[in-house]
């Protein structure tokens, strides 16, 4: 019998993709992060992206505060790096922790942004949980584990 993709998914703090996930000091849950669409030769520009994602206590999702940047190539990355600081000074007080939470998918600017849940392709396959736009963080079963492949 083929499991189904979790409820919740844990994110253990790191100092590399997960370098701004925790807790506010109202006890919501965020995840700070730099998702991107890939530029694809002669066909796609790609876009740089700022997002912070909000959930409650429990992990259920808030809401998505999410800035376009335009392609790599071209964007102004001290804007990028100014709007991801004020993102993270607008949240107070905060805690770097692990975080639990529910995987969530919202549209803007014509991207799918999230946690996105992947079906598996075949049947010894597994699910997979990915960081979109950009799958830079892909996590699987065990859910609680905090660990992800890049």
């Amino acid at each position: 019998m083929r499991v189904g993709p979790p409820s919740r998914l844990a994110i253990d703090h790191d100092d590399y993709h997960a370098e701004h996930v925790g807790r506010t000091a109202d006890g919501r849950q965020f995840f700070l992060t730099t998702p991107f669409e890939p530029a694809i030769r002669g066909e796609i520009d790609g876009q740089e992206f700022v997002a912070l994602y909000l959930f409650d206590a429990g992990g259920r999702f808030l809401e998505a505060r999410i800035d376009a940047f335009g392609p790599r190539a071209r964007m102004d990355r001290a804007a990028r790096r100014a709007a991801y600081d004020a993102r993270l000074k607008g949240l107070g007080e905060v805690t770097f922790t692990r975080i639990e939470v529910e995987p969530f998918a919202i549209n803007r600017f014509g991207t799918t942004f999230g946690l996105i849940p992947r079906e598996p392709e075949e049947d010894d396959d597994a699910w997979w949980v990915t960081l979109e736009p950009g799958d830079y963080m892909a996590f699987t079963d065990p859910w609680d584990s905090g660990e992800y492949d890049t």
